[in-house]
């Protein structure tokens, strides 16, 4: 080493210890600065201070050299573990999806064809709160949520929007999560596919708060759900309640996982089937800002993909109208609610009957309400046999009530022997005394169907008609500002129409069919009943209780022809007396109906004597 090099590796040391030595000075001066302004904010500031003697302690004047190492760690680590989160958005003709870079998953879905009740941007979901993520198998289960992606956004030639984000995990590890949102659809593809890494299936989280959209939060958290279906087609649904509740871990192979609100659902998909699945749903009764909340965990297999390994996803963000949600195939119609329970036979009526008339109507009829009257005007035609029988045979009890009258007067309080005598009577003049009612039975199917159906359908929503500025929801002319108990904070006059014409409905009817003076119940049922319904269908849409109105002065209308211009009582009552020449003609109800009688009057002749 000649002259010339020691001397400038001896220039080059003393530099560094120079800079060394001014560094630390530089950082004691720091520190006793910062001890000093400590000092003088505790005078200032006494009751605000505590002992942080050992705090202080911990803090070395290689605070600097704290941060580099902690620079030179992250440095080290991969590039999924630090980053910015960007805002990436994806949309079609339908959607408008925004999502973070930061865990790769959307956070707010925008359904571009709809406006919430108030007209304002109509969100399904929308905030960092909503996710969807997966536990990956590394670092102890890492969830994606904490990993920053690099996002690649592409337009493919069919019209397909992709974003393809891809997060390296390091030592060849790599995660892609890719979504294709086809040009006109709600039915969002996402396929997940993992480098790397081996695992049969991952565990997955699905984080959602569903947004008001409608009128009425407490109505629209009623008809709150979440529905599930399985692998062997076998599905189920329930209501969110503001108690927390749970599916229960199920490993019967769901199929889809949906998040139904009255108009709107969310659902995913899983083609080969999740292999485990757990929901909890719950609402908190004043938060104003979200209906519900849901919390699923999935365990999604994975597929093998040569090196590597991955599972393909459908996420459906969209409308609960029928016809969309059938053409799935894969029985996500049921999310809209034709019938249940008890009265789940009426999903057939609508199914094949009700909804093909009103898509039927609304090909070449605009206005919903008219579409109403017009469905209205059919189905009494449809029932006309049934609602003719039905009078024709209130009009033949009526010829006989003088008869009856007399009988009555004749026996007197003997219930039973006057049951027996009247039943001869109805036997010889060829009168079925059931047979008012049982046409009205064949009305009460379609009636329940209507009460089902109407307020699920989403073309009522936000459709105008006279007073109403929404069918899909209650018609408000007046509201108190406080609920009255069983009825509610607000006056539906769509409701109170509905009322008015029951109780005329049931006056009309009453003047027009004989009554049992010993049964005074009877007598006033028909105008009790109209009176608790009112209540009941208060809060219920507007076209609904349109419906039901029109279908009773329909009713009124009707009745009022074929009384005037079908039925005569005079030839009524004389094909009475000529059946009573005839021999009589008993059916087997009439005759299990008069051997109960003759039962139950043998029984109460043998009971005084056991007395």
């Amino acid at each position: 080493m000649d002259r010339n090099q020691i001397i400038g590796f001896s220039l080059l040391a003393v530099l560094l210890v120079g800079y060394v030595m001014y560094n630390q000075h530089e950082q004691t001066v720091y520190q006793e600065q910062k001890r000093a302004d400590s000092i003088a904010y505790a005078k200032a500031h006494p009751k605000q201070m505590v002992d942080s003697t050992t705090a202080f302690t911990a803090v070395k004047s290689n605070d600097s050299l704290a941060d580099s190492a902690t620079l030179a760690l992250r440095a080290l680590q991969p590039p999924a573990y630090n980053g910015t989160a960007q805002t990436i958005t994806l949309e079609n003709k339908k959607l408008s999806l925004q999502f973070s870079s930061k865990g790769a998953f959307p956070m707010s879905a925008e359904l571009k064809d709809y406006k919430t009740y108030r007209k304002q941007p109509l969100y399904l979901f929308n905030g960092k709160n909503n996710q969807l993520s997966a536990i990956l198998p590394i670092d102890n289960g890492k969830s994606t949520a904490d990993l920053y992606f690099v996002p690649v956004v592409k337009k493919e030639s069919n019209g397909d929007n992709i974003i393809d984000f891809s997060a390296d995990l390091g030592n060849g590890k790599k995660v892609d999560i890719i979504y294709t949102l086809p040009a006109d659809d709600y039915m969002m593809r996402c396929n997940i596919v993992l480098t790397g890494m081996s695992t049969p299936s991952l565990d997955m989280k699905w984080n959602t708060f569903v947004l008001p959209t409608e009128k009425d939060l407490v109505n629209e958290r009623m008809s709150t759900q979440v529905y599930y279906r399985n692998k062997d087609a076998e599905h189920d649904y329930f209501t969110v309640q503001q108690d927390e509740k749970s599916l229960g871990n199920t490993s019967n192979a769901a199929h889809w996982l949906g998040f139904r609100k009255q108009y709107f659902s969310t659902a995913l998909i899983a083609d080969d089937g999740f292999t485990k699945m757990d929901a909890k749903f719950n609402y908190k009764a004043g938060d104003t800002t979200s209906v519900a909340h849901s919390l699923a965990t999935l365990q999604l297999p994975l597929k093998p993909l040569g090196a590597s390994s991955g599972a393909t996803l459908r996420w459906y963000i969209g409308p609960n109208d029928y016809h969309t949600l059938a053409a799935y195939k894969i029985d996500m119609d049921e999310m809209v609610p034709l019938g249940f329970g008890i009265m789940a036979f009426v999903k057939y009526i609508n199914r094949w009957i009700i909804i093909p008339i009103f898509y039927f109507l609304s090909s070449f009829v605009s206005n919903y309400a008219i579409i109403i009257m017009l469905m209205t005007l059919l189905i009494r035609l449809f029932l006309s046999f049934f609602t003719y029988k039905s009078y024709l045979s209130s009009a033949k009890m009526r010829v006989l009530k003088p008869e009856l009258d007399e009988l009555r007067a004749k026996i007197g309080d003997d219930q039973q022997k006057f049951g027996m005598e009247q039943m001869k009577l109805y036997r010889s003049a060829g009168v079925n005394p059931l047979g008012g009612c049982l046409p009205m039975l064949f009305q009460l199917p379609i009636l329940l169907s209507i009460y089902y159906i109407f307020p699920s359908f989403i073309e009522f929503r936000q459709k105008s008609f006279l007073w109403a500025d929404d069918l899909s929801t209650y018609d408000s002319i007046f509201n108190f500002g406080f609920e009255i108990p069983f009825y509610g904070d607000h006056i539906s006059l769509f409701t109170l129409l509905m009322t008015a014409s029951s109780l005329f409905l049931a006056l009309y009817n009453r003047n027009m069919t004989p009554q049992d003076p010993n049964n005074p119940m009877l007598k006033y049922m028909p105008y009790i009943f109209p009176i608790i319904l009112m209540g009941v269908f208060n809060k219920m849409a507007a076209a609904l209780t349109f419906y039901y109105t029109f279908s009773n002065l329909l009713s009124i209308a009707q009745q009022f022809i074929i009384q005037k211009y079908f039925i005569d009582e005079k030839a009524i009552h004389k094909q009475l007396q000529e059946n009573k020449t005839k021999p009589p003609t008993q059916s087997k109800w009439a005759q299990k109906l008069e051997e109960m009688q003759k039962m139950q009057a043998e029984k109460s002749k043998i009971e005084p004597r056991k007395k």
